[in-house]
């Protein structure tokens, strides 16, 4: 008996769904699968890449873009996808069938240390220049999936409360590690509150400094003997 060729009906536009599929069905949610299988479909087949817009996927999914906020976070949760930047999602490799163009993931994993380097020497607070084992801390932040923005907001935070810390006693050491953040990460990764949030912590670590800053000065300012 011959065997029946089996011929696609849209031979174009397909997705090899093989074990990675598998793998995932078992460590998401039905509705964070749902969104994983329609970035795959998606997605830049040499880089696993797409951009992250909110609001169309959820038109696309019939969902609300609360839900796809939430499926989002299961997914980087799970370790199945990463936030490189805020518009921006990549589905991890061992959930990607496809082979990546090495070139293209070495110049983003290069452009997310140049990011994180921006970040945590950008505050008067940080005395220390990017050390080897700053740049490798933020080389496994890339790899775990930890977004810019989940960066950025745990620098924020952690700033501020370094400053608060300074102001209220006087005295203290400054920041001379990326790794005084690494707690703050899952923190901020677990942490549910509105973009306003963020702005503020943002907003309070500017004025931390500013007063800061003058304290420091008034300090070391020499002061005038009275005649």
């Amino acid at each position: 008996m011959s065997q029946v060729r089996l011929e696609l009906k849209c031979p174009s536009g397909w997705f090899a769904a093989g074990r990675e599929f598998r793998l995932a069905a078992t460590v998401l949610s039905d509705s964070a699968f749902k969104l994983f299988v329609w970035l795959c479909l998606h997605a830049e087949r040499n880089s696993g890449r797409l951009p992250l817009v909110i609001n169309e996927l959820a038109r696309s999914l019939l969902k609300t873009e609360r839900e796809i906020d939430r499926c989002v976070q299961d997914l980087v949760t799970a370790g199945v996808c990463r936030l490189n930047a805020p518009d921006c999602i990549e589905i991890q490799e061992r959930f990607w069938p496809y082979r990546r163009d090495l070139r293209h993931a070495e110049t983003a994993s290069a452009a997310y240390v140049v990011g994180i380097r921006r970040l945590f020497l950008g505050h008067g607070c940080v005395t220390c220049s990017f050390s080897p084992a700053d740049e490798r801390l933020a080389l496994s932040w890339w790899r775990r999936g930890v977004s810019l923005e989940q960066a950025e907001h745990a620098i924020d935070l952690g700033v501020a409360r370094k400053y608060a810390a300074l102001l209220n006693n006087g005295k203290g050491s400054p920041i001379t590690a990326l790794s005084y953040f690494e707690h703050l990460i899952a923190e901020v990764a677990h942490t549910e509150v509105s973009p306003n949030y963020w702005r503020h912590i943002k907003d309070r670590t500017v004025q931390f400094e500013r007063r800061w800053q003058t304290a420091s000065r008034s300090k070391s300012a020499p002061t005038e003997e009275t005649k």
